[in-house]
């Protein structure tokens, strides 16, 4: 485990952005109210054509510019550029309490943890099914990725992960296809060799956007399974969890 010079942990925030300004100004401005701030925020502008890199520059982010459009792409940059010990990751749409950065810190003083993620609420939802579907999204989503990876899934909207477990996966993880799920694709490359934990108390605001129609729904589901297909490829499920039970 490595550290800074004072012994604390370093924490970088990763956050990949399209043309989501508004979204990430509140995202910024909630982070820079963490009872532990992080050591930087990295901004990847993943070819926006609105104020996104102005924002981030205001901010006081680093900003690193991925033209190659997708999420892959740019999270794989963002956590290429991150110099802390530890890379967090949220979404421009993200909202973190003020214990946010605080919390992956406590979990990550854990020296054999290599990841934690966490869970969220679609804050944009009517209060009604604000909870409910958060619960039956991100249940789900956890429930049936710990069955397909034999550990914990990451969410990209609320997750951190060793940079040295990163630098050790960072050839593997799809970089290109923007049909795939980085989160999920990561967690896979992680695999079940390495400590994975869900803390289902460790949460953000997140947009309801993701489930709004029905093609959007459809086209999550269809990266879902492309995502899977390509990693069942390399370890399929019973081979993973053979060896998460030997570990």
């Amino acid at each position: 485990m490595t550290a800074g010079h004072d012994g604390a942990l370093r924490v970088s925030v990763v956050i990949p952005v399209r043309d989501d300004a508004a979204e990430l100004e509140r995202c910024l401005a909630l982070l820079a109210r963490q009872t532990v701030a992080p050591a930087e925020v990295v901004v990847i502008d993943n070819g926006s054509s609105d104020d996104s890199a102005e924002v981030a520059h205001r901010w006081g982010a680093v900003v690193v510019r991925e033209p190659r459009v997708g999420i892959p792409a740019a999270a794989a940059a963002g956590y290429d550029a991150a110099r802390g010990d530890v890379i967090a990751r949220l979404d421009a749409d993200s909202r973190p309490g003020p214990r946010w950065v605080e919390t992956v810190v406590a979990h990550m003083a854990d020296p054999w943890l290599d990841a934690v993620t966490g869970a969220g609420t679609f804050h944009d939802l009517p209060r009604g099914a604000r909870e409910l579907a958060s619960a039956g999204y991100l249940g789900a989503y956890y429930a049936l990725g710990h069955l397909a990876l034999g550990h914990p899934p990451l969410w990209g909207s609320c997750m951190a992960v060793r940079a040295t477990a990163w630098r050790e996966v960072r050839g593997d993880v799809e970089r290109v296809d923007p049909e795939v799920h980085d989160d999920l694709d990561l967690a896979f490359r992680l695999g079940p060799g390495r400590a994975t934990r869900f803390d289902r108390s460790w949460r953000v605001g997140v947009s309801g956007r993701s489930l709004r129609g029905r093609a959007q729904r459809r086209r999550r589901m269809e990266r879902a399974v492309r995502t899977l297909r390509i990693n069942w490829a390399v370890q399929p499920p019973w081979s993973r969890w053979a060896a998460r039970l030997a570990r």
